[in-house]
């Protein structure tokens, strides 16, 4: 009588196994931020002549310290400058002439932490996520939400439309 064990289906035993773990499995996917990028195109895009009025620039340097149409801010008042900027609540002459001519400009330096730029991010798209709450309060008296009608959401978005221009990187420290 000999003592061995018969490992001859061992190799598809782990084989089974191991494609019904990999059926199985789910893989956790990264979702990212969602931004809807404008169609590739080689020809040069013309010109955009913007008033200054309507732009209100908003500048990330290397240490992370931002800098807001030209004066030192903070992240946590972005949101409501930026509110004050597209909407224009008293008709000043240094804000946006009104909110579909507004443009929000984002520029970081290269050595401007990911962190920070995503909190940066995130304010402006408040910003307007707040303001198209608003607005739907005020017209259709229901929240912005994705249950409301998509014409509703189109409407809104014709009157305050979410334009955040993304400018192209600069070098540690050089800010323009």
């Amino acid at each position: 009588m000999s003592n061995e064990v018969n490992a001859g289906s061992m190799a598809d035993i782990a084989f089974l196994l191991l494609i019904f773990f990999l059926v199985t499995t789910t893989i956790a996917v990264d979702k990212g931020i969602t931004i809807k990028l404008p169609p590739w195109s080689d020809e040069k895009p013309d010109p955009l002549a913007l008033s200054k009025r309507n732009v209100f620039s908003v500048l990330v340097n290397s240490q992370n310290q931002l800098l807001v149409r030209g004066e030192p801010a903070q992240v946590s008042d972005l949101k409501a400058r930026a509110k004050e900027f597209i909407m224009n609540p008293n008709n000043r002459d240094d804000l946006a002439s009104k909110p579909t001519k507004a443009v929000i400009s984002l520029k970081n330096d290269r050595g401007t932490q990911f962190k920070t730029y995503i909190e940066v991010y995130n304010e402006l798209k408040a910003a307007y996520n707040e303001l198209w709450n608003e607005e739907s309060l005020k017209t259709y008296h229901m929240a912005y939400s994705d249950k409301m009608p998509k014409q509703y959401k189109k409407e809104i978005k014709k009157k305050i439309p979410l334009v955040i221009s993304e400018a192209e990187l600069s070098s540690f420290g050089e800010e323009k």
